[in-house]
């Protein structure tokens, strides 16, 4: 029984390397550029440094500085290392290592693609990227293959070397279809990804929203009804789902809202990356924000109409249950053209709502949005969807609905959301947005939180 055991055993490590040698490998082309995420779990303030490989110098990546809860993007290259140091906290000024000392964790950019960098706590850096990734699901489904083999074997105490030989080829089999599950689904997303490159390609020069004549994109499907309304789904994926609803939103509901936004609009502002935000040249337009006076639904108050309608259609896609209590106020965005010569026209550059990193969620984050359109321009202001290739032109009344999270893993959206409002050149475009948040309540309102997903208060105690 223990040879056969043994020869099991020893199978075990050539079918892993089958394995490995069959999943998708990262690419192997001559740049060494890579793309890392570092998410801080530590509970800790922490910076990164670049270490000098010649010099040993430290140079700072990280400004402002990682907040436990934050994370970062970093663009680098194969082979360089960084050091990972821990903050003294604000309130006590020291750290929290051995004798209050700072501790500090290294790790070096490898070849491997899709790299994250996991700050635990204790200060120490952990690794993850493609190959990891695929290890952990070859080392589990062997182990689960190798238990199958084991029970056939106690079940059979006479069996001889040609026995232990056919369960071995179960096993084999058994790995195979587990191979065969990985590469189906892997070649999907590379197939879906592929698509989108590909139609980008064909439409590349009018990507920035150039040509104002290029036609909405086509629904994935249409026909779809939602009390009444017409409902047509651009894309469908588990993170990304991208909708446009026909007449959303109604006359009356749209002058209340440009009235209630008059006396409050202002200059447009954007994240700026440390928690806060601050005005930019990549987002020009006028906007105000609108409290909604729930107490007035019950009399027909037209904006807590529009607002009911609005959770309730983000309910009607996704299993939340996503109530009013602490979310954000509606948001009046307008964009003025001045015409073809105007060589800063009001529009929004490429950008996501919210996280679009592919990570897990944040609670209390952005993860829905709906885009109403009151006024819509003569020419330009269409919404486009660049890495799907969904290219969404305003009409009057209607609205487009995505979201950026998986319901089911929690994972957020990888870029196929991200999105960007087209130059306005002639007329006007009015419209209404609500971001919707996962997570906040009338105690953890939307405004508790910085642009960082973070809470204020957490923040000031690192």
């Amino acid at each position: 029984m223990n040879h056969r055991i043994n020869l099991l055993a020893s199978a075990i490590p050539l079918l892993l390397l089958l394995l490995l040698t069959l999943l998708p490998q990262p690419t192997t082309a001559v740049d060494t550029a890579r793309s890392i995420q570092i998410m801080n779990e530590s509970g800790r303030r922490t910076e990164v440094h670049w270490v000098h490989p010649q010099t040993g110098e430290m140079v700072l990546q990280s400004t402002p500085d990682i907040l436990h809860g934050a994370s970062f993007a970093l663009n680098s290259y194969v082979g360089h290392t960084f050091e990972v140091r821990e903050l003294a906290a604000k309130k006590t000024g020291v750290c929290a290592g051995e004798d209050e000392t700072c501790r500090v964790d290294h790790f070096t950019v490898n070849s491997n693609v899709d790299q994250v960098l996991f700050i635990r706590e204790g200060i120490t850096v952990e690794h993850s990227d493609s190959k990891t990734i695929a290890l952990k699901s070859a080392s589990k489904l062997l182990d689960d293959c190798k238990s199958i083999a084991k029970r056939q074997l106690s079940k059979n105490e006479n069996a001889d070397v040609d026995a232990a030989a056919s369960i071995l080829e179960e096993l084999t089999v058994c790995v195979q279809k587990g191979i065969a599950k990985e590469i189906e689904m892997a070649n999907d997303e590379i197939t879906f990804q592929a698509e989108i490159r590909k139609k980008m390609a064909d439409s590349w020069e009018n990507y920035t929203c150039a040509d104002d004549a290029v036609n909405a994109t086509e629904p994935k499907k249409e026909g779809a009804n939602w009390r009444g309304r017409k409902v047509s789904v651009m894309i469908d994926r588990p993170a990304s789902k991208i909708h446009t609803i026909q007449n959303f939103l109604s006359p009356d509901e749209c002058r209340a809202v440009e009235e209630a936004a008059r006396p409050r609009l202002h200059d447009a502002t954007v994240a700026d990356g440390s928690g806060g935000s601050h005005k930019s040249d990549s987002r020009k337009a006028k906007q105000a924000g609108i409290k909604v006076d729930w107490k007035g639904e019950a009399r027909g108050d037209p904006i807590a109409r529009l607002s009911r309608r609005v959770y309730d259609y983000v309910n009607h896609v996704l299993p939340f249950n996503i109530r009013e209590n602490g979310q954000e106020d509606l948001m009046s965005i307008q964009y003025f053209g001045r015409g073809p010569d105007d060589e800063t026209p009001d529009r929004y550059m490429p950008h996501c709502d919210g996280d679009c990193t592919g990570l897990d969620f944040k609670p209390g984050n952005r993860m829905a949005t709906i885009v109403m359109y009151c006024d819509v321009p003569e020419v330009g202001g269409a919404t486009r969807f660049r890495n799907s290739n969904i290219h969404i032109r305003p009409k009057k009344y209607a609205a487009t609905f995505f979201s950026y999270i998986d319901p089911v893993s929690m994972k957020m959206d990888n870029q196929f959301t991200e999105h960007s409002g087209c130059p306005v050149v002639e007329g006007e475009k009015k419209i209404v947005t609500q971001w919707v948040r996962l997570g906040v309540d009338d105690r953890n309102p939307w405004n508790s939180f910085n642009t960082l997903g973070i809470k204020y208060s957490d923040a000031a105690n690192q």
